[in-house]
């Protein structure tokens, strides 16, 4: 898979001389998610997680979470575990709201979404600090939530940061016939929310500690979709606010991934009015550049996203499954 007797050290974090966080090495990482959806996509995951693996300049992949919709039980979890542990390269997975958020819902069981979450961690997160794929990876985890991880690779810092759609969570568990969020509910949004605040926080401590060239964000949920009213400004503000504030403050490239919308989109959310008004953010954040990726039942593509050498510190390119 990977060029080389060097590459392949260099992926997997083994012994070789020491290099600057801040040098810059050419290599490619993938990143796909909010698949499979339906029985058509779960039988042809398998084929492109080959193709992914075959492709030489990666070295890294990244499953935005959705792993598909209306199925929350622990088997399918575990299906997907093993399609996932294909993977040559190291898998950087973060949960989406498919996984345990949405659970609640009639047509997928009635589950409690706390109780789901605590199965997706068992499942997905059997060793915190290492990843997911047949070359697993160190990774520094986040006490608790061994979802959020971050590594520093070839020069830039990437970190997987666990928010989700369905308002992060606090869209009413209807299913279970509740009228209004519940205290429990509540409670894992503010330590989870907290959680993700710090761990972005010392994501960009990392980078700035490395030298890094960019910070690279990994996250499910959208932040900035459509026309959002008061309870989606509840669900995403701190975070957004920890980005922008520490974003700002870098002063170098910042990448920001996330699935959950279904349509690719590259824009700068923060450098937008509506945006900075809607999250009560003083100025503009303009070196913040996002990436919304394809997902759902149509799903037909990935993201190679290259390291480069040059000031614009990544490349990427919209690559068609076969």
């Amino acid at each position: 898979m990977l060029i080389g007797l060097t590459g392949a050290l260099l992926a997997l974090g083994l012994s070789l001389p020491a290099q600057p966080a801040s040098a810059a090495t050419v290599y490619a990482f993938g990143v796909f998610g909010d698949t499979p959806y339906g029985s058509t996509a779960l039988n042809g995951l398998p084929a492109r997680i080959n193709q992914l693996n075959a492709d030489p300049q990666i070295q890294l992949v990244s499953h935005l979470g959705d792993i598909g919709s209306g199925n929350c039980a622990d088997s399918y979890y575990a299906k997907i575990k093993s399609a996932f542990d294909k993977f040559v390269d190291p898998l950087i997975y973060t949960p989406g709201d498919n996984e345990w958020a949405d659970c609640h819902k009639a047509s997928v069981g009635k589950a409690n979404p706390l109780n789901r979450l605590t199965a997706v961690r068992k499942v997905f997160f059997p060793t915190p600090g290492t990843t997911l794929g047949q070359n697993a990876m160190s990774v520094t985890a986040q006490s608790g939530y061994p979802e959020n991880v971050r590594v520093s690779k070839g020069g830039i810092t990437i970190a997987a940061v666990h928010g989700v759609g369905s308002y992060n969570d606090l869209a009413i568990w209807s299913g279970l016939g509740y009228t209004s969020v519940q205290p429990s509910q509540k409670a894992e949004f503010d330590a989870r929310t907290s959680a993700d605040a710090s761990h972005i926080k010392a994501t960009f401590a990392q980078a700035t500690a490395s030298h890094s060239r960019a910070v690279v964000l990994l996250t499910q949920a959208d932040m900035f979709w459509g026309s959002p009213g008061s309870t989606y400004r509840e669900a995403f503000k701190v975070v957004v606010r920890t980005i922008a504030a520490e974003a700002k403050a870098y002063g170098k490239p910042v990448f920001l991934f996330n699935g959950d919308s279904h349509v690719f989109l590259k824009d700068n959310p923060l450098a937008s009015s509506k945006w900075l008004s809607f999250y009560g953010i003083t100025g503009a954040v303009n070196n913040l550049t996002r990436y919304a990726i394809e997902g759902g039942s149509s799903m037909n593509e990935w993201l190679r996203v290259k390291v480069v050498t040059e000031s614009n510190v990544i490349s990427v390119e919209r690559v068609a499954f076969k």
